[in-house]
C-alpha cells in the first residue's frame, strides 16, 4: 500500500464541546502531524478526511448526514493551514452524507438531521470547504465524495464545486450490498466520472455491516478499479476482531480473515506487476 485514509474528528481538532485539552485542540492536530510524517518516512501518502462532527454544543460522537456551519468551515481553514505545505497529502472535506446533490454542493438546511429529535441543523457544502481551504492556502489536492453514504456518484459531475486549482478528485466508498456494487453499475456511474477527473474508493471492502470474511465482492471491485486506473483504500487497518479487519494484531500484521488474505496478496502482485513495466508505463 502507498495510501493512508486517515478519518478525523471535529471536536478533537478543535478543541471545543467538552474535548480535554489533554487530547484535543493543539495536542490532537499536534499527533496527526506526526502520524503523517512517520507515513511519509514510509512512502506513503495520507487522505485526511473530517469524519466525525456535530452542530452547536453537540458532542461529535459519530458522522451525521452532513458537514455542519457552525464549525466544519473552522476545521476546513485549519486543516488547510496546517498541511499547505505539504505536496504529499489529499484533503477530504467530508466522508458520507445522505442529503441531495444540490444540499452537498451548497449547503443550507437540508434533510440533515441530528440526535434522537431528529433536529435540522444548516449545513456547509462542498463549494464552501473549497473556497475555505483555498483561502487559507492549501495548494493542494481536495477529494469530493458522493451522495447517498457516498456510494453514488451519478450527480457527482453535474454539481463539481468550482476550484481555481483544479485539483479536485472524486470518492466512491463500496462495499458489497451497497446500492452500486454491480460491475454493471460502476460501469453507468463510476466510469464516466473517472474519465473526467482522477477517482478513488476512499472505502471500501467486502460487505458494509461485516458479514463476509470472502473475497466474492471486493474482488471484483478491485479488479474493475485496477482496470479503470482507480485508487483505492480497503477498510480497514485495525484490528476490530471482525470481518472488516484487515488485521488480527499490529506487531506482527497477520491477515484477520479470508478478505484480508485477498486483499494482501493483490497488493502484493500488482506491485510485482507494476515492477515489471517500462518506467514509462508507470507515470501519470
Amino acid at each position: 500500500m502507498n495510501a493512508v485514509r486517515i478519518p478525523l474528528n471535529e471536536d478533537c481538532w478543535l478543541g471545543i464541546n467538552g474535548v480535554p485539552a489533554s487530547m484535543g485542540g493543539v495536542r490532537y492536530r499536534q499527533a496527526i502531524v506526526a502520524y503523517v510524517r512517520l507515513l511519509h518516512s514510509y512512502g506513503m501518502y495520507a487522505e485526511l478526511s473530517l469524519m466525525w462532527a456535530a452542530p452547536g454544543a453537540n458532542k461529535a460522537t459519530y458522522q451525521p448526514g452532513s458537514p455542519d456551519r457552525d464549525h466544519s468551515p473552522a476545521m476546513w481553514a485549519s486543516m488547510a493551514k496546517t498541511f499547505r505545505n505539504d505536496p504529499n497529502i489529499v484533503l477530504a472535506p467530508w466522508g458520507e452524507t445522505v442529503v441531495n446533490a444540490d444540499c452537498f454542493l451548497k449547503g443550507g438546511v437540508c434533510e440533515a438531521t441530528f440526535g434522537s429529535s431528529n433536529e435540522r441543523y444548516a449545513t456547509a457544502g462542498m463549494q464552501q470547504a473549497v473556497t475555505v481551504m483555498r483561502r487559507a492556502g492549501y495548494r493542494g489536492v481536495i477529494s469530493i465524495p458522493g451522495i447517498d453514504y457516498a456510494n453514488n456518484l451519478s450527480s457527482w459531475l453535474a454539481h463539481i464545486p468550482k476550484d481555481p486549482r483544479r485539483q479536485l478528485v472524486a470518492e466512491a466508498h463500496v462495499y458489497g450490498k451497497n446500492t452500486c456494487s454491480s460491475v454493471a453499475c460502476f460501469d453507468s456511474t463510476l466510469a464516466p466520472v473517472a474519465r473526467r477527473v482522477p477517482l478513488i474508493f476512499g472505502e471500501t471492502g467486502e460487505t458494509y455491516d461485516a458479514s463476509s470474511c470472502g473475497s466474492s465482492h471486493i474482488s471484483t471491485f478491485l479488479r474493475w478499479a485496477d482496470a479503470h486506473r482507480v485508487g483505492y483504500l480497503t477498510w480497514t487497518w485495525n484490528t476490530w476482531g471482525n470481518c472488516s479487519a484487515l488485521i488480527s494484531d499490529f506487531s506482527s500484521a497477520k491477515p484477520f480473515s479470508g478478505y484480508a488474505t485477498w486483499v494482501r496478496n493483490h497488493y502484493a502482485a500488482t506491485r510485482a506487476a507494476a515492477r515489471l513495466l517500462p518506467a514509462k508505463a508507470r507515470t501519470g
